[in-house]
């Protein structure tokens, strides 16, 4: 009689709280979809939840953006699962071991990584208010975990401006100004990157702080929440090919088990959707995929949308799209996910572990050889995804080798990085260092090709076998002690390491010089690009040698201390092929024709990479500044270069660069840089096939696919004398993201593709677009009167993570000269 008692005294008090709890709402004082909610406001609602109901939710702050807005996650299920949550959490991971008696269904759902994407987050506090009203049997034996904005910064960038430029009230029409953003929209972060295409990068602090706590959870379930395009129906998963071939039947069995059930809530309501199509399931660093490569079922659900629907807006078959219809399609999807996976605990655990058991997988370990740095720099990605690694012992194996595509051996020691198989982030591994991931369609979503090995410029050996390691222990760094009778020290030149130390000493007013010729001193060898800082350079430098000490150890570089400027063979320190390194100063176009995302990529290569300044100048008021008080231009990648660099822009480019300015043109903005009254570059003509083809309309996307590169890695060849290629070897893996091809320049072709280089070593490239793209410029250089264009046809800083092509901006920036 007493538990009877006692349990029904349970219920009415958890009624009570639910009946007391406010909807969002009725906390926030206007009807949800009515406007949009303010990230604070958001978390103020989350703030309260966890308040009067904190026996059901736990909040948790887990980082905090370059805004310095929070990121939140809110934990919820019964009052006995937090109660015992830590057990619960603990008792799941064990799973990874192969070995628990787990029995909570973990889901987590994330809502607007894409800012402009905005009903997600609106949805999100629907969707928790009703876990813990309506639906709070879903959460018996689920621990639901929330995120209700991955991307605060873009979210508010996208909310305000929209709030700013909206009719009151509201206008439905296409044409009105509210459903059209500007170029500076709230897709992105304050960076400009796509956080949906970073989960396996992990370049953006929203992403690495997020990790952190994915990896103690690793749920059964994630779903990541996402708009499209204004017409487009719902989508939910099943995915569309190709699947990575690492996913399990299982993985692709339960996504179509959560399908069926959607599908019958948005048959009840008679709303449009679709499967199978578009979204695929191959790259690593998404929302969806990321999760599957751990373990989990990870989905993509996209609701018609985005930036461009506003509170309402027409569409094309004359319907009217409301923020409220758009919350209820999330909403309904995000609880219909949870009641499968309550309905599913059990079988969701017994997959788990079958997941993290043995995988026969082909390759049982990989083994990488290169310079320390890049080594040093990957296994800080490795830590991040919790990836287990060692150190070689001086050995031969075998295996296939990355740079041949071929069997072959390849020779270890104790620098070398092992990453074994042998680990439960075995099917991770396989996924993020296999030379080339296997297609099962060339249509695809994104790139096909991203194997870290050629990204961080390492030669690789995959091998069939367990190669045993010992505890890595990496570079040495000690406190550096500098000879003060010295009469100058010297810096090797071969990373990026390098070139951070090297921004970080002309901010300090370090004056450095670099050698255009190899040379040698007392024994040593230097290669080109050698850094020398002279002790008589700096005489007027009180602080040179406290701050040079401070830096090297700053950045772990071993400096060489001589007596004398006279070296053994090559150039001494007083020649001409010693000059000084000038401290440039910086500007980098922003706005339309801009890309916004490769805008950021170099805005936050400077900021957060080098830590070096740069003016970012708009293209709005491009003719007004005096480009004479700068040394560098930089033109980012993006589309109608052509038609904005019109022919009095090109003019005065051509006349700044002559008076002794560098420019640097990367992908589309070369365009504008070509034709009769341009520069030296030249767009590679290929002949057209004059003979016709009658094509069937329902190939005509397979067929464009011959004229496609959809993100493959080719091997291309350096000529490693040149300024721009200082620390190289004589061949770089680059990563191509499209068919655009340019004659070799005269003189200047520094990084090219060269006979059979056009066939990617990774990653699907199209018959047609592999002919275009032979014996094409990669990066070059061209001297135009006193100064120089630098051509980057390739992307060596794309989405922040191809780390080998970093050193290669270092060059331009600061060796060409």
């Amino acid at each position: 009689m007493k538990r009877f008692l006692l349990f029904t005294s349970l219920i009415i008090a958890f009624s009570t709280v639910a009946q007391s709890l406010k909807s969002p709402s009725e906390f926030l004082g206007y009807e949800l979809g009515t406007t949009f909610t303010r990230h604070h406001e958001v978390v103020d609602y989350f703030k309260y939840l966890a308040k009067n109901a904190p026996e059901q939710v736990l909040l948790q702050e887990y980082g905090i953006t370059n805004e310095r807005r929070p990121l939140l996650l809110a934990i919820v299920s019964t009052a006995p699962n937090i109660k015992d949550l830590e057990n619960i959490r603990t008792e799941h991971l064990r799973s990874t071991e192969g070995e628990s008696n787990a029995s909570k269904a973990i889901v987590w759902l994330s809502y607007n990584v894409h800012g402009n994407e905005s009903v997600s987050t609106e949805a999100s506090m629907q969707t928790i208010y009703d876990l813990l009203t309506d639906k709070k049997a879903y959460l018996e034996n689920t621990i639901v975990i929330i995120d209700p904005c991955i991307n605060p910064d873009g979210r508010d960038r996208y909310v305000n401006w929209y709030n700013q430029h909206k009719n009151t009230p509201n206008n439905i029409d296409p044409n009105s100004k509210e459903h059209h953003e500007g170029w500076w929209n709230g897709r992105s972060n304050h960076y400009m990157f796509d956080l949906n295409r970073d989960w396996a990068w992990l370049t953006q602090i929203e992403s690495q702080s997020r990790l952190k706590v994915y990896n103690q959870w690793l749920p059964h379930v994630h779903v990541d929440f996402h708009e499209q395009s204004v017409d487009s129906p719902y989508y939910f998963a099943p995915a569309a090919e190709p699947y990575h071939e690492v996913i399990t039947p299982f993985q692709r069995e339960f996504q179509t088990t959560i399908a069926k059930n959607h599908a019958k809530y948005f048959d009840a309501n008679g709303w449009l959707y679709f499967t199978k199509e578009v979204f695929d399931l191959l790259y690593p660093s998404y929302g969806d995929t990321y999760p599957i490569y751990n373990g989990g079922i990870g989905m993509t659900y996209e609701q018609g949308g985005s930036g461009r629907a506003g509170l309402g807006i027409v569409t094309g078959n004359g319907d009217t799209l409301t923020l409220n219809d758009r919350i209820a399609h999330h909403r309904t999807t995000g609880l219909s996910t949870v009641e499968v996976a309550a309905k599913n605990a059990q079988t969701l655990n017994e997959e788990f572990r079958k997941f993290y058991k043995n995988k026969n997988y082909r390759h049982k370990s990989y083994i990488l050889n290169g310079n320390p740095d890049n080594i040093e720099i990957l296994t800080q990605l490795l830590d991040k995804h919790e990836i287990k690694y060692g150190q070689a012992k001086a050995s031969t194996i075998k295996g296939l080798k990355y740079d041949t595509g071929k069997m072959g051996s390849m020779k270890t020691t104790s620098n070398s990085l092992v990453v074994s198989m042998d680990q439960p982030k075995s099917t991770l591994v396989k996924v993020l260092l296999e030379p080339n991931a296997k297609l099962s369609d060339s249509v695809t979503y994104d790139i096909t090709a991203w194997s870290l090995p050629y990204a961080y410029g390492l030669e690789a050996l995959a091998s069939p076998g367990i190669i045993p390691s010992e505890p890595y222990v990496g570079k040495k760094s000690g406190k550096q002690v500098l000879n003060e009778m010295a009469y100058a020290y010297i810096s090797e030149w071969n990373s990026f390491k390098d070139a951070e130390f090297l921004a970080d000493m002309l901010k300090n007013k370090i004056k450095v010089r670099r050698s255009f010729k190899p040379f040698e001193l007392d024994g040593k060898s230097f290669e080109r690009g050698s850094l020398i800082i002279t002790k008589g350079d700096n005489k007027n430098n009180p602080k040179f040698l406290i701050s040079l000490g401070e830096i090297a150890d700053k950045y772990n570089i071993s400096l060489t201390a001589t007596p004398t400027g006279l070296v053994d063979s090559g150039k001494d320190f007083g020649s001409q092929y010693v000059q000084m390194i000038k401290e440039p100063k910086i500007a980098l176009l922003s706005g339309e024709p801009t890309s916004t995302l490769q805008f950021g990529e170099v805005w936050h290569f400077f900021e957060q990479q080098l830590n070096y300044p740069i003016t970012v100048i708009d293209s709005d008021y491009m003719g007004r500044v005096d480009f004479s008080e700068y040394d560098i231009l930089i033109l980012p990648n993006g589309y109608g270069y052509k038609k904005f660099l019109d022919g009095k822009k090109v003019e005065g480019l051509k006349q700044w660069v002559s008076d002794g300015g560098k420019l640097i043109a990367m992908g589309g903005a070369i365009k504008g840089l070509t034709g009769e009254d341009g520069f030296e570059i030249k767009t590679k003509e290929v002949e057209k096939d004059s003979t016709e083809h009658l094509q069937v309309f329902d190939e005509s996307q397979r067929e464009s696919m011959k004229k496609a590169i959809t993100g493959a890695i080719f091997k291309a060849k350096v000529d490693n004398t040149h300024p721009l290629a200082y620390g190289y070897q004589d061949t770089y893996f680059t990563l191509k993201l499209g068919s655009d091809a340019y004659n070799y320049l005269i003189n200047g072709s520094v990084v090219y593709l060269e006979g059979n280089q056009n066939i990617p070593v990774a990653g699907f490239a199209g018959s047609e677009a592999q002919q275009k793209i032979a014996n094409t410029l990669v990066f070059g250089v061209e001297s135009h009167g006193s100064g120089h264009v630098i051509y980057m046809v390739d992307n060596p800083l794309f989405r922040g993570f191809w780390e080998n092509g970093k050193l290669f901006f270092a060059n331009a920036l600061f060796m060409v000269d």
